[in-house]
Formats: structure tokens, C-alpha cells, sequence
């Protein structure tokens, strides 16, 4: 009789936590229905629906006109390439960068090493706007090689949306962290067969860092997919713009709601596709490595 009531209370409490889960879900969800929703109405149907619950029901004149007037008020393939290319390239960098910085922080031995990790991970605190200008004026004033040959400022390129990004304190603090979470054991072994440091890196320590590597990429990849302050910057001519960029032009003459909704719920499916591919180790890491402290 006791373990009938246990097992009665156990699957209500079960039953009880779902409906909490599935209800944060659906707080999380609706804005996000909301924009796809809305994206398929026609403006005056969007305004109207929009102070009722009507607005996450899909019902109406539901079309795909707002898609369709998207591509045509703005250059979107121009602008989902250059987003694409600044992402990945920098995304990709970073991992490697950082990857070569937190080993060399978590198992090298060099004089100074912890004041300079200390360095880099107090700048975690200094906000990004406050260095926008600053970080301006330093790369106007570098050279590069241009189409007229050797010319000065790297500002309207795609270079000048990846290089400045492509290692960021806190990226190296989670691999300096999950780092310092592995068995020295392996690094020890490897070294007493004859592998130089470089191969340890490649052969032995990156080959198990998957989950810290998903975390890198993701957040990485936010950061960079969302990225609107320094792009309005630096990017002055249309064919460097990123996606982000591309708001604006929906507000510059009459404001059409259901194309810029079409437009947010293009740019947030790579986002949605990429953390979905990359989830599971995202929360692996959360889970086991250092960013719990």
C-alpha cells in the first residue's frame, strides 16, 4: 500500500513538473511565434490582431507576400552571404586561437602567465561600446592591401568585422577552465613517448574538447550572428553589410511590419538550426565543465 502511495505521489509530482517545464517553454516560445506568425499577415490584420490573443494564431489571409516584398526591398542574399562568411570565418578562428591560448595557460609552464590570465579575464568587465571607438581610430589607421595596391584603414571591408574578434577573453577562459579539468596523465604520456607540445594539442587534448568547442562556437556564433554596433560602423557601402544591418531599411520610408516580421524570422533560423545541431554538447559542457566555477 505504501509503495502504491509513493508511486502516486511520484507520478503527480512527475506530471506536475512537466507542466511547469512545457509552461517556461511556452513563455520562451512566444515571441517567437509571434514573429512567424505574424510574418504570414498582412499589416492591417497584424496591427489589428496584436493587443489579443489572436496574434499567435495563424488564421486569416495568410500568405507569403511578406517574404517575397523582403527580397525586394533589400539585397538579402548580398547581406546573408557576407553574414555567413564574418560568422563562420570568425567563429572558426576563435576556437582555434582561443584553443592555443587556454592550452598554453592550463599546461605550459612560462614566467608570468597568471598575471596575464588574470589581465585577460578582468577585461570580461569592460563593455564593448566603451571600446567601439578607440578600437575605431587602431584599425583606420592600419594598412592593408587594397585594389589600387598599399592604402591605410581597414574601415568598409569584411576583414575589419572578423579580425578584431577572432579571440575574446571569455572564450579563453572556458577553455583554460575545461583545460584544467583534464587528467594530466594524458599530456604527461604524450610527452614521455616523444610528442612535441604542438602535437599534444592536435593529437591528444583537442580530439576530447567537444563540449567546451560547442559552448566557444555558439556562443561565438550569437555574438557575431547578432552583431549591429560595430557593423553600422565600420561597414559604410551596401556590399559589406551584415544581415543585421538590414532592419533599418525597413523603416527608412513606410514602415511595413509584416515584412520586417518575414525578415526576423529569416535571419533567426540559422541561429535556431545551428544551437539545435550543437545542443546536446552545449549542455555537456554546462554541465561538467569549469563554467560553474
Amino acid at each position: 500500500m505504501d509503495t502504491g502511495i509513493k508511486g502516486r505521489y511520484f507520478y503527480q509530482f512527475l506530471a506536475l513538473r512537466y507542466l511547469m517545464l512545457i509552461a517556461v517553454a511556452l513563455i520562451f516560445a512566444f515571441p517567437l511565434v509571434f514573429m512567424i506568425v505574424s510574418s504570414l499577415k498582412p499589416d492591417m490584420q497584424l496591427l489589428r490582431d496584436s493587443s489579443s490573443l489572436k496574434a499567435f494564431v495563424p488564421y486569416g489571409d495568410l500568405s507569403l507576400d511578406n517574404y517575397i516584398g523582403m527580397f525586394n526591398r533589400v539585397p538579402f542574399e548580398r547581406f546573408l552571404f557576407n553574414s555567413v562568411f564574418i560568422t563562420a570565418t570568425t567563429t572558426a578562428f576563435s576556437i582555434l586561437f582561443s584553443s592555443l591560448a587556454g592550452f598554453s595557460f592550463a599546461f605550459l609552464k612560462w614566467r608570468g602567465k597568471g598575471i596575464v590570465l588574470s589581465i585577460i579575464i578582468a577585461t570580461l568587465i569592460i563593455p564593448a561600446e566603451t571600446t567601439a571607438v578607440p578600437l575605431l581610430f587602431v584599425v583606420n589607421s592600419l594598412p592593408w592591401i587594397g585594389k589600387e595596391g598599399l592604402e591605410w584603414g581597414w574601415l568598409n571591408s569584411i576583414h575589419v568585422q572578423i579580425i578584431p574578434f577572432i579571440a575574446d577573453s571569455f572564450s579563453i577562459f572556458l577553455f583554460v577552465q575545461f583545460f584544467r579539468d583534464l587528467p594530466r596523465e594524458l599530456v604527461e604520456a604524450a610527452r614521455m613517448d616523444g610528442a612535441t607540445w604542438l602535437q599534444v594539442y592536435a593529437r591528444v587534448i583537442m580530439p576530447i574538447t567537444g563540449p567546451v568547442v560547442a559552448t566557444v562556437a555558439i556562443l561565438k556564433f550569437l555574438g557575431m550572428w547578432n552583431q549591429y554596433l560595430w557593423p553600422l560602423m565600420v561597414a559604410q557601402s551596401e556590399e559589406m553589410r551584415p544581415l543585421m544591418l538590414g532592419v533599418a531599411y525597413f523603416f527608412q520610408l513606410d514602415v511595413a511590419w509584416g515584412e520586417v516580421m518575414a525578415y526576423l524570422s529569416t535571419i533567426t533560423i540559422p541561429v535556431l538550426i545551428f544551437y539545435l545541431a550543437l545542443q546536446r554538447a552545449f549542455i555537456e559542457s554546462i554541465a561538467s565543465s569549469g563554467i560553474k566555477g
